[in-house]
């Protein structure tokens, strides 16, 4: 029996990006935003994934009055809830296949 190794390359697609310019928002406001850890800013551009996040961040800022730390606790414990909440669902889809 012949076998032959082959090496498979994957490549990282791209994120979309977004210019920090294009935003309504002062860049000073997005350089504070990002230094506390809410948004990724790289190159002067935010990738388009972190927009919620950056929307989620000004909500709780101005309607509610929470100050940017408190928002950046907030949010990450809001994506730690999502992901725990689609692995719990990941499971039961497991858990009920096993039963059928």
């Amino acid at each position: 029996m012949n076998m032959k190794i082959v090496r498979v390359y994957y490549r990282k697609k791209r994120e979309e990006r977004l210019a920090i310019s294009q935003l309504d928002i002062q860049p000073e406001l997005l350089q504070l935003y990002h230094d506390i850890g809410i948004i990724e800013i790289n190159e002067g551009c935010i990738p388009v994934s972190q927009l919620r996040r950056l929307h989620k961040a000004i909500r709780l800022n101005t309607a509610l009055g929470v100050n940017l730390s408190g928002a950046a606790i907030i949010l990450d414990l809001l994506d730690k809830l999502e992901k725990l909440q689609a692995e719990n669902a990941l499971l039961r889809r497991r858990g009920e296949s096993e039963w059928s």
